[in-house]
């Protein structure tokens, strides 16, 4: 507490104590300006996804067929000889040195970068980032760069939230929803995957899960789509051919193993992306603005043998999910994406993640098409199409939604929902991180993608609160106050003494600070005649015992106040004990506790009668194993 100064009797406290409502969810009529933002954003996100795929198709048109034009274009499809090996070299050279005079944070594939911003930056973005980033993904991917373009639009969208949100008066946390639901109006006016895109920022984005943040994301990612609609058409993007309701065993069966094969292709893939990044940290005589050039040479030679394995790609996923893929496109894409893929993403360059996850576990679908049970065209390919996105991304329920909005293919949730759970349960057990969380790992920020029940939402304060602690009454004079405390240094450990009158209610919190204070302060003679009562300047701040631990966390943040008095809230402010900061620890010990302690609750109790008895030398015995 703070140095306090002594005081008339006559300007007796008051009990402060902030009274909050104990709700469900602590959502306020503060979400309805932010959901207006948000629609407004989801607006804005939805031209910016347009704008930004025509300029792919514009940079596409010059670097491969030297004209301008927004028409859309395949760099496979282009006859170019051995100069397509130049191609991706001169598109890299360049993203090179707008992130090395512009700004380096347009390298990667915009999803870890977003969450960057929300974690550690107050989700403030750059504006310049906001002009760059799309550039450079159009450059990177229009040169033959083997990515997709959700990443960056992810966040280019997150960033003109964020941009929106600096304009006006908001909390960080303000701040983080409009940047996320940016992101998620990006991806739904790309994709037309609303519901997908929702998930999205769920699993990935929020860290949260709350009304104040899921409502305005969930608005700007449906306004979005609406968008979509009058801008690039409805969905779905990849119709495919519907498939029957699956409930044959070796058909489930089959799911259950292709999301393996995913689950390890997503491992795979993943350990590449960074082996091949930290051979690029090798370079130490290379500047860092020269490696997607670098990356850009490993592109232009995979692309010289198999050029369906540059660009975006959608053409080989829509054949994919047709059921007509040939060997070579298998093989192609298995081989030849995976590898440039990894390469340049390994470089730095600028480029996205999900269509390429994409296109990769189509082809390993077409590979398990192989083998596993017939189920109609193109059925396995979806399958580990969305395992590959749930092990990658680590997002099962995303994956799910997200293969089911692209395609428009109901009947294939269930089988979808087997694959994605088995990839995210071996990619979660065998590796650390995702491809996502590594490279924010490597700056040194760790973080949990776990959601869980605070246990300091789980229990009250009477659950830990102290009720053996010392009070002095209001009547008491410092002499008489100095006196019990030179006999015991520290009673009982407290370090706040309460305050209270002869009905044992609480007038006023004094520390050991304040008192000696007080004491040096009046060492003419006349401190000795002083009154407790006479020395509360400010009233308390006092915890109740039927609140959660967290609102008194919150108190103390808000406050800088440790230590508080507990009083009965409808009792006339009968002191009932003390809390501290370290009584809330009591709370995670209980949590620790419930992780690892084990004990066997239920016991089997064998009757007598049908317990296993055995003779020896003519006399009955009981094996006690048996019992």
């Amino acid at each position: 507490m703070s140095e306090t100064t002594p005081v008339p009797q006559s300007a007796a406290p008051h009990l402060i104590a902030p009274v909050e409502i104990l709700r469900d969810f602590t959502t306020t009529w503060r979400v309805l300006p932010i959901s207006g933002l948000a629609l407004m954003i989801g607006v804005v996100s939805a031209y910016v996804a347009v704008a930004l795929l025509k300029l792919i198709n514009f940079c596409t048109n010059i670097f491969f067929f030297h004209r301008l034009s927004s028409a859309p274009a395949l760099p496979g499809e282009a006859h170019l000889g051995l100069w397509v090996v130049c191609v991706p070299v001169i598109g890299g050279l360049i993203v090179g040195m707008i992130a090395r005079f512009g700004s380096d944070k347009i390298r990667g594939h915009g999803i870890p970068e977003a969450i960057e911003a929300i974690l550690l930056r107050g989700a403030k973005v750059e504006p310049r980032l906001a002009v760059l980033k799309p550039i450079s993904t159009a450059i990177s991917i229009g040169s033959g760069g083997p990515f997709g373009a959700e990443g960056p639009i992810i966040m280019t969208g997150g960033a003109f939230g964020s941009l929106i949100a600096q304009f006006f008066h908001l909390t960080s946390a303000e701040r983080k929803t409009l940047l996320v639901a940016g992101a998620a109006a990006g991806m739904s006016a790309t994709f037309a995957a609303p519901f997908a895109s929702i998930m999205l920022a769920i699993e990935l984005l929020l860290f949260e899960w709350k009304p104040r943040s899921f409502i305005p994301v969930a608005l700007a990612s449906i306004t979005a789509a609406a968008a979509r609609v009058h801008l690039l058409g409805a969905g779905p993007v990849f119709p495919a051919p519907a498939h029957d309701v699956v409930w044959a065993p070796a058909i489930l069966f089959g799911c259950l193993l292709a999301g393996l094969l995913s689950g390890c292709l997503s491992a795979l893939l993943t350990q590449l992306v960074y082996a091949f990044e930290d051979a690029f940290f090798h370079l130490k005589r290379v500047h860092w603005m020269w490696w997607p050039a670098i990356g850009g040479l490993g592109i232009g030679i995979g692309g010289f043998f198999y050029p369906r394995a540059l660009g975006v790609g959608y053409d080989v996923i829509q054949q994919l999910l047709q059921g007509n893929a040939t060997i070579k496109l298998i093989l192609g894409v298995l081989l030849v994406k995976c590898l440039i893929w990894s390469f340049s993403l390994g470089s730095g360059t600028s480029g996205g993640v999900l269509a390429p996850l994409l296109m990769m576990g189509g082809a390993l679908g077409a590979v398990d098409a192989l083998f596993l049970p017939h189920q109609g065209p193109g059925f396995w390919p979806l399958i580990s199409m969305g395992a590959m996105l749930a092990g990658t991304m680590r997002s099962p329920l995303t994956g799910v939604i997200f293969a089911f909005e692209l395609t428009g293919d109901y009947h294939s949730i269930l089988p979808l929902l087997i694959a994605c759970v088995t990839a995210h349960s071996f990619t979660v057990l065998t590796m650390a991180r995702s491809i996502l969380t590594e490279k924010i790992s490597r700056r040194g920020h760790h973080l949990s993608r776990e959601y869980v029940v605070d246990p300091l939402e789980a229990l009250a304060v009477e659950d830990v609160m102290r009720t053996n602690v010392t009070a002095f009454p209001a009547e008491t004079t410092l002499a008489e106050l100095e006196r019990v405390l030179a006999h015991n240094d520290n009673p009982r450990g407290q370090r706040v003494y309460p305050v209270i009158d002869a009905t044992q209610h609480v007038l006023g919190v004094l520390t050991r600070h304040d008192i000696q204070n007080t004491i040096d302060k009046l060492r003419d003679g006349k401190a000795g005649n002083v009154r407790l009562s006479d020395m509360l300047a400010k009233p308390p701040v006092v915890a109740y015992p039927d609140e959660p631990l967290r609102l008194v966390v919150n108190r103390m943040a808000a406050t800088g106040l440790t230590r508080f008095p507990v009083v009965r809230q409808n009792g006339g402010q009968e002191l009932l004990g003390l809390i501290s900061l370290q009584d809330m620890l009591k709370a995670r010990e209980l949590s620790v506790a419930e992780e690892h302690h084990r004990e066997r609750v239920l016991r089997l109790r064998v009757p007598p009668s049908l317990r296993w008895h055995s003779r020896r030398n003519g006399a009955s015995t009981e094996d006690p194993r048996r019992t």
